[in-house]
């Protein structure tokens, strides 16, 4: 593994070397917008009635701030390149950092060939398909042809990769912008059929239902520090797009939550298609009907814009895929030349400076999960959604149990370190961000658990009191699986971490050694 190493020059410097400065503040806002603002589970929110949105608002309050505050320290402190796997791993060390960095990245390729692609599959067949379902195949030509633009996109160096999520970004703006206005429009002509204001009285059975996908959307403030060596100014330009990214994108979620759960018929809301179908309902207004049972159909103008709504739609989910595969891609590729992966993987292009390797790898695994869900739910869409979203929850979430922790370490280990923002009460907000962290994690594996272990309000749709074993099981097995993948990570980076630690002019295992810029 180390024979290819230029003699004299470790590998964490070898590749570093090959990284471009492309990525500016505007830039990294728009980044965070794409990455936070997934427009994919907007409706599974929605789904869950009127106390979705005041959980939503809860949450925003007492984990979306604090998490902003956290990452908006320790990216501007430590902007090296790998920026989540290399805080873990200075706090804790290379194994906790290997096995950490897996479960981050995983769920990525899980989720971009799961329900990202899935989401985009649904549009197209709302607008595009007159409803009808695809057939198998065309479902899975479609999205293999999804999953290889968002690897391409991601292979694409920073100067050309950044526009992409720029735009992404103004796609959201532009098609949330129109439903919203679309609701108003629709609301004044036909009136508010949605759910009273009895519904948006939060209960616990209701917070267990919702905390994991309500985290889920709220976490990714760190995603950008992934290429913070390819920043040109990190240290300033993190915590000014982190704020503002914060704001932009609780509203960018909220006003169309709220305008679905006040608009459509609470029967017509739907994990899978609700806000694909809030838009063709709403979108009648232009040109079109809704009949009593709330089938809409849509004509000249309300078909045109439609139309348009259904690829601006495309192109967010697909974005939100470019920027997590960008991101946890090069954390992963950094693992590799920091002795925290196979060194195979940890290989920059020269002429790019991308992980074109990882982002290869991220794509053979999207296809393979695209493929087998497929075959396992025999091409039912919603079902694949369901379970895809569960699994990429479940391990998105347990990988920040190191990550939020590891401020608090480097506060202690590293007092020293040039901390142009610091989160103020980091302590207790640490502390509070972990509670609700493993909370949310203990319900994902065990809903209910301690006090209603699998209780009727606790419950998964579609499960019965007899199943609790088979889904502790499906939620843990892949975990296990995951973490035993970091492991055998770690074990094969070995060779890297000995080199490393050779050339270097310090231990790669020393606390504070962190990656060259």
């Amino acid at each position: 593994m180390t024979a290819a190493i230029e003699p004299g020059v470790a590998p964490a410097a070898e590749e570093s070397a090959k990284l471009q400065r492309h990525f500016g503040r505007f830039d990294i806002l728009f980044f965070l917008i794409c990455t936070i603002v997934g427009v994919d589970t907007i409706a599974s929110v929605a789904g869950a009635g009127g106390e979705a949105f005041t959980w939503m608002v809860v949450l925003a309050v007492v984990f979306f701030v604090p998490q902003a505050l956290l990452f908006a320290e320790l990216g501007s402190a430590f902007p090296q390149e790998g920026g989540p796997y290399l805080w873990t791993r200075m706090a804790f060390g290379h194994l906790a950092g290997a096995i950490n960095n897996f479960l981050y990245w995983v769920t990525n390729p899980v989720w971009l060939g799961g329900t990202l692609a899935i989401s985009a599959v649904a549009a197209l067949q709302v607008f595009f398909n007159g409803g009808d379902a695809f057939s198998t195949p065309a479902v899975l030509v479609i999205s293999i042809v999804f999953i290889w633009i968002a690897v391409l996109a991601a292979v694409l160096s920073f100067r050309i990769g950044k526009w992409i999520t720029t735009v992404g970004a103004f796609a959201r703006f532009l098609l949330l912008g129109l439903f919203t206005v679309s609701v108003v429009l629709y609301a004044a002509e036909h009136g508010f059929h949605g759910l009273g204001a009895s519904s948006f009285a939060p209960t616990m059975g209701g917070f267990v239902a919702l905390v994991g996908v309500l985290l889920f959307n709220y976490v990714g403030f760190e995603l950008p520090s992934a290429a913070g060596e390819e920043m040109r100014d990190p240290k300033r330009d993190v915590p000014f797009a982190i704020l503002r990214s914060a704001i932009a994108s609780f509203l960018l979620y909220a006003v169309p939550i709220l305008g679905i759960l006040l608009v459509l018929p609470a029967d017509k809301v739907t994990n899978f298609g609700g806000l694909v179908d809030a838009m063709k309902s709403v979108f009648t207004v232009y040109g079109g009907s809704v009949t009593a049972d709330g089938t809409a159909t849509l004509t000249g103008l309300g078909q045109l814009l439609g139309d348009l709504g259904a690829v601006l739609f495309v192109l967010c989910v697909l974005t939100s895929g470019v920027t997590w595969i960008m991101g946890s891609d090069r954390a992963l590729a950094v693992s590799g030349y920091d002795g925290a992966a196979p060194r195979f993987l940890g290989v920059l292009n020269a002429r790019l400076g991308t992980p074109v390797r990882v982002n290869v790898f991220s794509g053979i695994v999207s296809t393979l999960v695209l493929v087998l869900a497929q075959v396992i739910t025999q091409g039912s869409a919603a079902k694949f959604f369901g379970a895809v979203l569960g699994v990429t929850i479940s391990t998105t979430l347990i990988s920040y149990l190191l990550i939020y922790p590891a401020l608090w370490k480097l506060r202690r280990t590293m007092p020293d370190a040039q901390r142009p923002y610091r989160m103020p009460f980091h302590r207790p907000l640490t502390v509070l961000l972990m509670v609700l962290l493993a909370f949310t994690v203990l319900q994902l594996i065990a809903p209910g658990a301690p006090f209603a272990w699998f209780g009727a309000d606790y419950r998964p749709d579609g499960w019965k009191a007899s199943e609790a074993g088979l889904y502790l099981a499906t939620e843990l097995i892949p975990v296990l699986v995951f973490i035993g993948v970091g492991v055998l990570f770690w074990a094969l980076g070995a060779p890297t971490r000995r080199a490393n630690a050779l050339l270097s002019s310090r231990p790669a295992d020393e606390p504070d050694a962190v990656l060259a810029e």
